[in-house]
Order: C-alpha cells, then sequence, then structure tokens
C-alpha cells in the first residue's frame, strides 16, 4: 500500500467538550446548563448518570495538556461552557469562569498545541432556556454579547473560533425528538430553533470583525449525512434529496451562499413547521463570510419514502446485529467521509475545510496486562484518515483532523455507557491510559501519515 502523507502544516488533533469532560458544574461562579437540568430528570440518560463530574477536566487540564503534548497533537479542539462564563445567560460576567479558559489557552499555547475554541456545544444556560432558549430570537443576541466577552479575552490567543457544534443535533435532537436537552418533541419549534442557532451564528461572525486584527479565523461546524437512497425507486430517491436538504443543505446553503434551500422552505411550511424568518434576518445571515468550515462525519443514512405524507422520509436502521458497526450500532462506512468533503468541495464556494469530529465509540476492555488494545479504533481511523487523504488529493482543501475524543467522556444520554476516547478515563479514579489508538495515532503524526 503506498503511503499517505499528508502537508507539512496539516492540524493533526482531537476534539472534546464542556459539559462531557470539565465537571465542577457548581464551582466557581458556574450557572446551570440545559444539560444539568436534563441529565438530573429521571430517565433521560442512562442510570440517570450526569456530568457532574465528568473527567473531571477543570481540575485536571494541566495534567490533560501534558498529556496532548505528549501524544503530539497539533492542535485542542475544546469548548467554552457558556454558564460558565455568564451563569444567567447575559448581563454579569463570571471572571473565574473566563480566568479557567484564559488558563487553559496559555497551557496550550506553552505546550505549542493550537487552540480550537467552541462557543456553543449545546450547554446553553438554564435561565435563558427558561425564557424561552433558542425559540426566543432573543438568545440570538444574547449569544452575540456572551461570543464577543469571550473575544475580548481570548482573541489575541486562539487561532481558530466555531460559533456552534452540530446545530441540526442541538436543534432536532434536542427539539424534535427529545433525546438530548432540552428534551422537547415540536418539529415546528426544532425548525425555528435552527433559524435561531444560524442567525446567533452570524451574530457573532459580525462581531468577530472586530477582532480579526487578531490573526483568528471564524466558522461553524456542521454535521454531515451523506443520504444514500435504499432501493432504486423513484419514490426513495426523492425521499433520499429532501433527507440531504433536512440534514445537510438547511445548514450548508445558508452558511456558505447565503439563503435557505426554497424546495426546503416550501417543505416545512407543507408540513406546517416553516419558520419566521425576518428580512434582516436574511441579511445578516448572507453577510456573515466564514473563513473555514467544520465537518463532523460519524456515519451516512439509509433513505427510503416515508408511509406518511406528515413526514419528509424515514430512516433505515442498520440491523442490531449487522457486521461492521460501532457500538453505537452506526455503520462504518468511511467513504462517507470522502463523500461529504468531496461534495462541498464541489457543489459550494470554496472554503478551507477542517474535520472537527470523526471516530467511534467500542467496547473496550483492558487485556489481562492491562493494554487496551482497541484494533478497531486503529483500523477506524486508518479508513477515515485515507478517504480524506483521498479527498486532498482531489483538490479538497482540508487543514486539519480532529479525532473525537482525546478522553472517554459523558456521552450525553448514553451517559459513561459509550467510550469514544483514544485514551481510557476510569470514572472512579480519574486515572487516564493511552489505548492502542492513541499510540498508533502519535506515530501517524509524528510521521505525517502512515
Amino acid at each position: 500500500m503506498a503511503p499517505a502523507r499528508f502537508p507539512e502544516s496539516f492540524l493533526w488533533g482531537a476534539a472534546t467538550a464542556a459539559y462531557q469532560i470539565e465537571g465542577a458544574v457548581s464551582e466557581d461562579g458556574r450557572g446551570e446548563s440545559i444539560w444539568d437540568r436534563f441529565s438530573h430528570t429521571p430517565g433521560k440518560t442512562f442510570q440517570g448518570q450526569t456530568g457532574d463530574v465528568a473527567c473531571d477536566h477543570y481540575h485536571r487540564y494541566r495534567e490533560d495538556v501534558a498529556l496532548m503534548r505528549d501524544l503530539g497533537l497539533r492542535s485542542y479542539r475544546f469548548s467554552v461552557a457558556w454558564p460558565r462564563v455568564m451563569p444567567q445567560g447575559s448581563g454579569r460576567v463570571n471572571s473565574p469562569g473566563l480566568d479557567f479558559y484564559e488558563r487553559l489557552v496559555d497551557e496550550l499555547l506553552d505546550a505549542r498545541i493550537v487552540p480550537v475554541a467552541t462557543l456553543y456545544h449545546w450547554d446553553l444556560p438554564q435561565p435563558l432556556q427558561d425564557g424561552g432558549g433558542w425559540q426566543n430570537r432573543d438568545t440570538a443576541r444574547y449569544f452575540a454579547d456572551y461570543a464577543e466577552t469571550v473575544f475580548r479575552r481570548l482573541a489575541d490567543r486562539v487561532a481558530l473560533w466555531i460559533t456552534h457544534n452540530e446545530p441540526w443535533v442541538a436543534s432536532f435532537v434536542g427539539h424534535a425528538t427529545g433525546e438530548h436537552a432540552p428534551g422537547l418533541r415540536d418539529d415546528r419549534a426544532a425548525v425555528q430553533v435552527s433559524h435561531h442557532l444560524l442567525l446567533s451564528h452570524a451574530e457573532a461572525v459580525r462581531v468577530f470583525a472586530d477582532y480579526r486584527g487578531s490573526g483568528g479565523a471564524i466558522g461553524i461546524t456542521l454535521i454531515q449525512y451523506p443520504c444514500h437512497s435504499y432501493t432504486d425507486r423513484a419514490e426513495d430517491r426523492e425521499a433520499a434529496r429532501l433527507a440531504d436538504g433536512h440534514f445537510n443543505r438547511w445548514f450548508l446553503d445558508p452558511v456558505l451562499t447565503g439563503s435557505y434551500p426554497q424546495d426546503m422552505i416550501e417543505q416545512y411550511d407543507r408540513l406546517g413547521w416553516g419558520p419566521e424568518i425576518r428580512a434582516e434576518d436574511a441579511e445578516s445571515i448572507r453577510r456573515a463570510s466564514i473563513d473555514f468550515l467544520g465537518v463532523n462525519y460519524y456515519f451516512r443514512r439509509l433513505i427510503r419514502a416515508p408511509g406518511s405524507t406528515a413526514r419528509l422520509f424515514e430512516t433505515v436502521e442498520p440491523q442490531a446485529d449487522a457486521p461492521g458497526l460501532t457500538a453505537m450500532g452506526w455503520e462504518i462506512h468511511p467513504e462517507g467521509l470522502y463523500e461529504a468533503l468531496i461534495r462541498i468541495h464541489r457543489e459550494y464556494p470554496r472554503v478551507p475545510l477542517y474535520v472537527t469530529e470523526n471516530g467511534a465509540a467500542f467496547e473496550d476492555r483492558p487485556d489481562s496486562d492491562g493494554r487496551i488494545r482497541d484494533q478497531e479504533r486503529v483500523e477506524y481511523l486508518r479508513g477515515h484518515f485515507l478517504q480524506a487523504h483521498r479527498a486532498m488529493a482531489e483538490g479538497v482543501d482540508l487543514r486539519g483532523y480532529q479525532v473525537w475524543s482525546l478522553y472517554d467522556n459523558f456521552e450525553w444520554a448514553y451517559g459513561y455507557a459509550k467510550r469514544f476516547g483514544i485514551v481510557h478515563v476510569d470514572f472512579h479514579t480519574q486515572d487516564r491510559s493511552w489505548k492502542q489508538s492513541a499510540e498508533w495515532y502519535r506515530e501517524v503524526i509524528a510521521g505525517n501519515g502512515f
């Protein structure tokens, strides 16, 4: 097999999110988030588990950055917890919260690791949710104020800023299926929330204009689900096209072209889900030019026509005992990453890309000698790295790759039952142990390929 070599400037890294690793949910003035409320509500998470302690990163960040340095990471993607910075969501700034992120960023820079900061990874301050949350368009303005607060403190040191992580998940898994915080089941609310999230993104990009002189860049991370027709029937192909509109184009189009796809506007209106989009909103979104796009990829979706006109499509889930699945029951399909990257490259205005999340959960167990030989994860990452390399060979301007995740952590509604990390965490002792995948990844980074 020919070697896969990446550019010398390629930003190999790993990613985490605040609520999934920080812990310290009641310390130093941090306020309550929707995930604190959701995880403490009986029946919402696996065995009622919460992120109260998680990986205790808030207290162990120096140890964690030292581990990143030993791993050879060139970048580290983390998220800022809005309720740690502004406990009420607006108004008073909690200085100890900002101080923590300043210490973290300085520690990363001392280790020669590029900080990649995400402003929103799903942990809305609960007081804002009490006032309507993302259904309230004022939340977009509060987000812009929060973003400016963080920019003011850290824009001189953070190289890459991401406004939102996966607004599709925040919108639809949080407000339509109810599987994530705040746990609502309202399709129309989910579509309206998606618009307000994108409006808040645009407002944050506008605010960032005053900080561009510091040399940083700003973008957004979108989850990508290549949508394939389950059969060759015309109705299944049409359903796959609409599924692509729902999962992908509804976010790609406004972010990269400045306007929502008209066919999806019509479909949402038909279903009674149509969002209120004001003229000034459309103008704000149109003018929000990003410097890069983050792409998260985990699996493709197989789509067939719905059994009711009240839905756009149906997703065909893999059989639980099918081969080639992760512990999440997700199909391993590395070619989907290539498909997502090349599609954005060919169909949208050119913008630098970063893979901001890609990884897999497996049933990781220590061997008799205590080592975790997660060969499945090594092969998973190798396959996806190869597809990224293939896309780059065809002209895709891919500049970095953030593996999900650095650590085993609080996996949202799954609690601690699913482990995505390349580093094992014993949640009783907080001991960190390198898995085989971490050792392999260190060699990839050191050799800039494999």
